[in-house]
């Protein structure tokens, strides 16, 4: 009885603590978390702010109402006195409320869960709630707490009716939205969109409409008369093509200087002395190799001066050739736009012995006089034609035409001039008999080089002859020409495209070639029927470009070992050189010669060296 009566009395006293305890606490709050917050959790967890006192407070101790520590279920978690595993309890004094209150807020943030914070509800402050209770109130007090602990284990009653009927609706809306199994249309309407090609959106056209009113246009453009009438459609003209090149006629022209008004005398004098040049020709049969030493000191006294520089074609020269006359200076020049010029040198004014001609309409690459008789100035062109100047006629009469395919070449295959090998820019070469009638070849051979460019015949053995391809050099035997007819020799060295190739003028024991590489080789062709080996190769720049006729490197027919070649060089010059790659002699001419001297040829007998530029000027350098 006396524990009984000891615990009786301090029943009064405790519940009077807690009493005041609640009235020192009465702002305290608890915090729980909402049902959407609780799903993605997988729990419903709590949070309790219950009214508690730090005056009594011990180490050690935590104290919790019995019905907290008596709920163990799915939604609530269980608070035990020294652990708070998912049901966190906080207490909050009237002097510290506002710093839980900051703590609380940014504990949340940090969790990323909104956190709904409710005031519990207090008594009213009338006197009659909030006086100063009795035993019996506080007794009843305590009974009404145990019965709702009691009775919401099964039913929620520790909750109000309006947080019961809150989780009632968010359980009925969770069951509803189950029910219409949102998830699986969500996943159907994704594969949907995947495999759902996007549509194609065509521009329609806008209709016409019949009557509709266009632009105006003006009754000129219309072809209507201002009466409305419509003007007759004028006749349709075919288009008429001019050739930039015509065609001459076939058959012989008349040999008419272009640059002459009228033939006076002095023409018809000019023409009787490049006709009687033959009489007073005197051919050097017996030709001798001077030493270089002497040679140098002959070239070493060729000077170039205002007289000997005269423009003699209206374009650029393309071939030069010299009159073997040994008692004037005769010089014949080709060009670029088919005309043949003649320059007498003798002539004073210098003007007054140029005679320019018309007897092709494409660039003469080919001028040589025939060695049987200098009268005549045979002239080959890109035309298809091979003329003949005779000077003691007045004509240019044809030896040789072929429309359907250009020339690039020829030389004489025997030493009377009767007969000529001409090369073709397709790979042909012909073989032309001036004897016989008509303007048609004799042999038509197919040769292994896809172009021609240069045709020479051997100066001894004239039954071989040379030609200068793409890139490739052959040598043919005339005597065994075929329509398909294989080089008895094949020179494959060069990389790119060659421009000429010539035999040593005396021997023929030497080639030279140009090529695009900006090399000068020279082979040894001592032996024709084998092979050629290389003897040497000279450093020399031969890219001309667009508007400069291509180089050509050509012997001096006096000197055995020694050609002649342009140069790009400045200041401008043409260069000799020897067999073995070494310079031999440059020739400058300052302000006589300030432009490049493409085509060169060297006199046959005299020290007499003239060169032919891109304007139509031909340059002489003489002793």
């Amino acid at each position: 009885m006396s524990g009984a009566g000891a615990a009786a009395e301090k029943a009064p006293s405790r519940q009077r603590a807690q009493v005041n305890e609640y009235k020192e606490n009465r702002n305290s709050a608890y915090i729980s978390l909402t049902p959407i917050e609780s799903a993605i959790l997988g729990k419903t967890p709590k949070v309790y702010l219950t009214p508690y006192s730090l005056n009594n407070y011990q180490l050690g101790q935590f104290k919790c109402p019995k019905s907290l520590l008596e709920k163990n279920s799915k939604n609530e978690v269980a608070c035990k006195k020294t652990e708070i595993k998912e049901t966190c309890k906080v207490v909050l004094t009237p002097s510290k409320i506002k710093a839980v209150s900051s703590k609380t807020e940014s504990a949340v943030q940090k969790t990323s869960f909104s956190i709904r914070m409710e005031t519990d509800k207090l008594p009213s402050k009338t006197p009659s709630a909030v006086g100063t209770p009795s035993d019996d109130v506080e007794s009843s007090q305590d009974g009404e707490s145990d019965e709702e602990d009691t009775a919401g284990l099964d039913d929620f009653s520790g909750l109000s009716s309006y947080e019961r009927k809150r989780l009632k609706n968010i359980s009925e809306n969770a069951n509803f939205f189950a029910s219409l199994h949102l998830s699986e249309s969500a996943a159907r309407l994704r594969e949907m969109i995947k495999t759902r090609k996007p549509p194609e959106f065509k521009r329609k056209k806008p209709k016409k409409k019949e009557n509709e009113i266009g632009c105006r246009r003006s009754m000129r453009l219309l072809k209507v008369d201002p009466s409305g009438i419509p003007l007759p459609a004028a006749p349709e003209q075919p288009p008429v093509e001019e050739d930039e090149n015509p065609l001459l006629p076939p058959g012989p022209l008349e040999m008419t200087p272009e640059n002459r008004e009228d033939s006076n005398g002095l023409f018809k004098e000019f023409l009787l002395t490049w006709a009687e040049m033959d009489k007073s020709s005197s051919k050097n049969n017996e030709k001798t190799l001077s030493g270089i030493k002497s040679y140098k000191a002959y070239l070493n006294g060729m000077a170039i001066n205002e007289d000997t520089v005269c423009k003699v074609t209206q374009g650029a020269v393309c071939s030069m050739a010299f009159h073997p006359s040994e008692t004037r200076i005769l010089v014949a020049a080709g060009a670029k736009s088919g005309q043949v010029g003649l320059w007498d040198l003798s002539r004073c004014p210098k003007e007054d012995g140029v005679y320019l001609f018309h007897p092709h309409s494409q660039p003469v690459s080919c001028l040589y006089f025939s060695p049987a008789n200098p009268a005549h100035l045979l002239s080959l062109s890109y035309d298809g034609t091979l003329r003949c100047g005779d000077f003691s006629r007045a004509v240019f009469e044809e030896v040789y035409r072929n429309e359907s395919s250009g020339f690039s070449s020829f030389d004489f295959l025997a030493e009377d001039g009767c007969t000529l090998l001409v090369g073709h820019w397709d790979g042909s070469v012909s073989l032309v008999d001036r004897r016989t009638p008509g303007t048609s070849y004799e042999k038509l051979i197919n040769s292994s080089s896809r172009k021609i460019r240069t045709v020479h015949v051997h100066p001894v053995q004239r039954q071989y002859f040379i030609t200068a391809g793409l890139s490739d050099v052959h040598i043919y035997d005339a005597r065994n020409l075929k329509p398909k007819s294989r080089p008895l020799v094949a020179v494959m060295e060069h990389p790119k495209s060659i421009a000429s190739a010539y035999f040593s003028p005396l021997t023929g024991s030497r080639v030279v070639t140009t090529c695009a590489d900006c090399k000068l080789r020279v082979f040894d062709s001592s032996s024709v029927c084998s092979r050629m080996p290389l003897l040497s190769t000279v450093r020399h720049n031969t890219i001309t470009g667009r508007w400069l006729t291509r180089f050509q490197a050509v012997w001096d027919p006096k000197q055995e070992d020694c050609f002649i070649v342009g140069s790009m060089a400045h200041p401008r010059r043409v260069e000799v050189f020897h067999e073995t790659g070494k310079s031999v002699h440059s020739f400058f001419g300052g302000e006589c010669l300030a432009s490049v001297c493409s085509i060169n040829a060297m006199h046959p007998t005299r020290y007499i060296l003239a060169g032919g530029n891109s304007s139509g000027k031909v340059h002489v350098f003489m002793d």
